[in-house]
């Protein structure tokens, strides 16, 4: 069976929650440590992407090569820095995803040659719930050098395996596990789901 390294993107100051989301927390627990606990289900080797001063405690980090270029340059820093071809990433404010998913994500990613497996709902990419091929670190790297930090506009048919709606609900997910953290209101209305 074919290895896989997660990675948790850490992100950095959320301008509507006014600080760090991954240190933010919910139930007890630093969103960090909530996300690199749920990737641990799916993959035995998980590394956070982020800064190594801030996130060192949490475990091993993987430093921004092109930093301030939101999540694309986070999958970058994985994609080169990954022992593995398969790499599921995952991004901090996603605590809601069954880890049934992720497996079935990684699954799903095995059973392809694509270089991305990504959930898609309706219109929308989860692009930091998605699984890829070290390869598409070149494509990213290239993005990046040309100043494009969108990611899921590099998905181009031939190098995409999209999980849609319909076969992720068929598998038995439901689509509001993607629902992230983005105002104080989400996190509040979440700790009353995560409490211990």
């Amino acid at each position: 069976m074919e290895a896989v390294t997660a990675f948790v993107l850490a992100g950095g100051k959320s301008s509507r929650m006014g600080r760090d989301k991954a240190l933010l927390e919910l139930g007890g627990k630093p969103l960090l440590q909530r996300a690199m606990e749920l990737a641990g289900v799916a993959a035995p080797d998980v590394k956070i992407v982020g800064d190594p001063t801030k996130y060192a405690s949490f475990g091993r980090v993987v430093a921004d090569i092109y930093a301030g270029h939101g999540p694309l340059g986070g999958i970058h820093a994985a994609l080169v820095n990954t022992p593995t071809d398969l790499n599921l990433i995952l991004a901090t404010d996603l605590p809601f995803v069954a880890p049934a998913f992720l497996r079935h994500l990684i699954m799903t990613a095995r059973a392809t040659d694509a270089l991305i497996t990504v959930p898609k709902l309706d219109e929308y990419f989860e692009p930091l719930c998605a699984v890829y091929r070290r390869k598409f670190g070149e494509i990213a790297q290239a993005a990046l050098q040309q100043g494009r930090n969108k990611v899921d506009a590099l998905f181009e048919d031939k190098i995409t395996r999209v999980l849609t709606r319909d076969e992720f609900v068929r598998a038995g997910f439901q689509s509001t596990m993607f629902r992230n953290l983005n105002s104080p209101e989400d996190l509040a209305q979440a700790g009353n789901m995560f409490s211990e």
